[in-house]
Protein backbone atom coordinates (compact mmCIF):
# COMPACT_ATOMS: atom_id res chain seq x y z
CA UNK A 1 0.00 0.00 0.00
CA UNK A 2 2.86 2.53 0.82
CA UNK A 3 4.49 1.57 -2.52
CA UNK A 4 1.32 2.46 -4.39
CA UNK A 5 0.56 5.60 -2.70
CA UNK A 6 4.67 6.18 -3.43
CA UNK A 7 3.97 5.47 -6.83
CA UNK A 8 1.10 7.43 -7.29
CA UNK A 9 3.10 10.38 -5.73
CA UNK A 10 5.38 9.21 -8.02
CA UNK A 11 3.38 9.47 -11.38
CA UNK A 12 1.48 12.95 -10.47
CA UNK A 13 4.97 14.76 -9.74
CA UNK A 14 5.76 13.24 -13.10
CA UNK A 15 2.55 14.72 -14.93
CA UNK A 16 2.79 18.19 -13.07
CA UNK A 17 6.99 18.45 -14.30
CA UNK A 18 5.14 17.47 -18.05
CA UNK A 19 2.53 19.92 -17.70
CA UNK A 20 5.09 22.44 -16.28
CA UNK A 21 7.37 21.38 -19.45
CA UNK A 22 4.44 21.89 -21.87
CA UNK A 23 3.49 24.82 -20.08
CA UNK A 24 6.98 26.40 -20.72
CA UNK A 25 7.13 25.66 -24.11
CA UNK A 26 3.78 26.90 -24.77
CA UNK A 27 5.19 30.13 -23.37
CA UNK A 28 8.15 30.38 -25.14
CA UNK A 29 6.43 29.45 -28.32
CA UNK A 30 4.16 32.04 -27.72
CA UNK A 31 6.88 34.87 -26.91
CA UNK A 32 8.59 33.81 -29.84
CA UNK A 33 5.41 34.16 -31.93
CA UNK A 34 4.82 37.45 -29.94
CA UNK A 35 8.43 39.04 -31.29
CA UNK A 36 8.19 37.72 -34.86
CA UNK A 37 4.53 39.96 -34.85
CA UNK A 38 6.10 42.73 -33.48
CA UNK A 39 9.06 42.13 -35.78
CA UNK A 40 6.33 42.21 -38.86
CA UNK A 41 4.35 45.12 -37.48
CA UNK A 42 7.56 47.26 -37.37
CA UNK A 43 8.73 46.22 -40.91
CA UNK A 44 5.60 47.05 -42.20
CA UNK A 45 5.26 50.50 -40.78
CA UNK A 46 8.74 51.08 -42.17
CA UNK A 47 7.09 50.02 -45.66
CA UNK A 48 3.92 52.24 -45.13
CA UNK A 49 6.75 54.82 -43.35
CA UNK A 50 9.28 55.01 -46.57
CA UNK A 51 5.48 54.92 -49.28
CA UNK A 52 4.03 57.47 -47.24
CA UNK A 53 7.41 59.40 -48.07
CA UNK A 54 7.63 58.40 -51.67
CA UNK A 55 4.11 59.72 -51.90
CA UNK A 56 4.76 63.39 -50.39
CA UNK A 57 7.61 63.69 -51.91
CA UNK A 58 6.57 62.55 -55.28
CA UNK A 59 3.70 65.78 -54.76
CA UNK A 60 5.96 68.10 -53.94
CA UNK A 61 8.11 67.56 -56.78
CA UNK A 62 4.27 67.70 -58.63
CA UNK A 63 3.65 71.27 -56.71
CA UNK A 64 6.96 72.74 -57.76
CA UNK A 65 6.78 71.76 -61.14
CA UNK A 66 3.23 72.90 -61.41
CA UNK A 67 4.16 76.41 -59.76
CA UNK A 68 7.84 76.49 -62.06
CA UNK A 69 5.13 76.28 -65.03
CA UNK A 70 2.88 78.97 -63.93
CA UNK A 71 6.47 81.52 -63.27
CA UNK A 72 7.57 80.41 -66.78
CA UNK A 73 4.22 81.60 -68.00
CA UNK A 74 3.70 84.54 -65.95
CA UNK A 75 7.21 85.75 -67.18
CA UNK A 76 6.33 84.81 -71.27
CA UNK A 77 3.35 86.77 -71.04
CA UNK A 78 5.03 90.12 -68.91
CA UNK A 79 7.90 89.39 -71.94
CA UNK A 80 4.95 89.45 -74.59
CA UNK A 81 3.09 92.60 -72.77
CA UNK A 82 6.77 94.58 -72.64
CA UNK A 83 7.69 93.66 -75.94
CA UNK A 84 4.19 94.68 -77.02
CA UNK A 85 4.77 97.69 -75.47
CA UNK A 86 7.93 98.82 -76.68
CA UNK A 87 6.38 98.08 -80.23
CA UNK A 88 4.58 100.70 -79.82
CA UNK A 89 7.05 103.39 -78.59
CA UNK A 90 9.59 101.98 -81.10
CA UNK A 91 9.23 104.95 -83.39
CA UNK A 92 8.77 107.92 -80.90
CA UNK A 93 12.24 106.32 -79.55
CA UNK A 94 13.96 106.00 -83.29
CA UNK A 95 12.43 109.46 -84.05
CA UNK A 96 13.83 110.45 -80.28
CA UNK A 97 17.16 109.02 -81.29
CA UNK A 98 17.82 110.28 -84.15
CA UNK A 99 16.87 114.24 -83.22
CA UNK A 100 19.08 114.02 -80.04
CA UNK A 101 21.77 112.51 -83.18
CA UNK A 102 21.27 115.90 -85.52
CA UNK A 103 21.49 117.56 -82.16
CA UNK A 104 25.09 116.39 -81.60
CA UNK A 105 25.55 116.71 -85.20
CA UNK A 106 24.93 120.47 -85.25
CA UNK A 107 26.68 121.32 -82.28
CA UNK A 108 29.98 119.53 -83.23
CA UNK A 109 29.45 121.58 -86.80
Amino acid sequence: MKTDVLKSIRETEEEYQAMIRDAQAGRKKSLSDAELEADNLVQKAQSDAGDYRNRRLAEARAQAQNRYAEIVREGEARAETLKAQGGKNLTRAVDFVVSRFKEHLHVKA
